[in-house]
């Protein structure tokens, strides 16, 4: 059985949470409590190198980390990776956006917000992850003007991975209003069979700052 090793806070793990959900997949998870130090851990940085989640281990043993890495080896095959190499390569060129445009600046600015930490970063440093946070938005918003969902006509993994971050800007404090393009987007993904509402806030975590 695949096992996942997951942190519930964590939007990149609800990534790969939300397309085993999809497929059906069984799996087992360990816990790894990131605020205790145990990412740190030479165990678990034998499993992933950097020390986050999520990553997963297969059952002959080998392991994988990195979330959009991850979406796309479990997609490999299902109707969330298109199989032509053009079909391919949009879905990277969008989990390749999502990790420099969105998850590193709105996922970094909602995780600064939820844990009390934002007023300790450098005002310099939030106005450009926020001016950064809003050519994304813009972005998507205008790519989403012209299809249904990210890299194609269908749902799949890039829908999937920009979800985890994106939809929650608000949480970071952003006014999505001016984006209907893309709240349109935000519910046609919810509406999605089997999609995963429910997420986790850091509360849950003691360890987690506040």
């Amino acid at each position: 059985m695949l096992t996942l090793y997951d942190y519930l806070p964590s939007q990149n793990g609800w990534k790969v949470r939300q397309l085993l959900r999809h497929l059906d997949l069984p799996y087992r998870t360990v816990p790894v409590s990131i605020f205790e130090g145990e990412g740190r851990q030479p165990g678990y940085l034998r499993i992933n190198p950097t020390g986050t989640v999520p990553a997963i281990a297969l059952e002959d043993g080998r392991t994988l980390a990195e979330s959009n890495a991850i979406l796309a080896y479990l997609a490999e095959g299902t109707p969330y990776l298109p199989g032509d190499a053009y079909g391919r390569a949009k879905v990277l060129q969008w989990l390749n956006f999502e990790q420099e445009r969105v998850e590193s600046v709105i996922g970094s600015l909602r995780y600064w917000t939820l844990t009390g930490q934002l007023a300790k970063r450098g005002p310099a440093l939030v106005e450009l992850k926020r001016e950064a946070g809003l050519r994304a938005l813009s972005m998507l918003d205008a790519e989403l003007g012209t299809r249904p969902f990210v890299a194609s006509e269908s749902y799949g993994i890039a829908d999937i991975a920009l979800f985890a971050y994106a939809s929650r800007a608000d949480e970071a404090g952003f006014d999505l209003a001016p984006y209907s393009h893309f709240q349109a987007w935000i519910e046609r993904v919810r509406a999605q069979p089997g999609h995963l509402a429910k997420t986790f806030p850091y509360s849950v975590d003691p360890h987690a700052p506040r």
